[in-house]
């Protein structure tokens, strides 16, 4: 019968398996403890928050309006790798999350979104009850748990 050396070997010589398996868990405890840590460490997800306020419109026409052009020019941008946009219209309101790959700084992102906001201004309704508002999504803004007290 043939027989795994390297196994037979440790079988014959558990103590100096059980050694370096002691050692090995050691060294990785004391790099991990050496680690940097953060309590609340910033987590940076390149999202951009479109929204636009149009009073006294269906959500049919908040979509064809303004939705619709504003995606348009978004699916445009270039130099800056967009992940997803989704969007939803309702009664009087539009919202359009713009999702960046990781790698995209937040600031270009933002700054990208807002020019493609600005060129699609000649396309929506000039009477909007506000101007389209970019927003960055930030997540340290979010509270890491909300307690209730009944």
């Amino acid at each position: 019968m043939r027989q795994f050396k390297p196994t037979n070997w440790v079988i014959e010589h558990s103590t100096v398996a059980y050694v370096s398996t002691l050692v090995i868990t050691l060294i990785g405890l004391s790099i991990f403890t050496s680690l940097p840590k953060e309590n609340f460490p910033d987590i940076v997800m390149p999202q951009i928050y479109v929204s636009t306020v149009y009073a006294g419109t269906s959500p049919k026409d908040m979509e064809n309006l303004v939705t619709r052009p504003i995606e348009k020019e978004l699916k445009g941008i270039s130099g800056a790798k967009i992940r997803n946009i989704k969007s939803t219209s309702i009664q009087d309101f539009s919202s359009i999350l713009v999702e960046f790959e990781t790698d995209v700084e937040v600031d270009v992102a933002k700054q990208k979104v807002k020019d493609a906001v600005d060129k699609a201004r000649t396309e929506l309704p000039q009477d909007l009850t506000t101007e389209p508002d970019v927003i960055e999504v930030s997540f340290s803004d979010f509270p890491i748990m909300f307690i209730n007290v009944a």
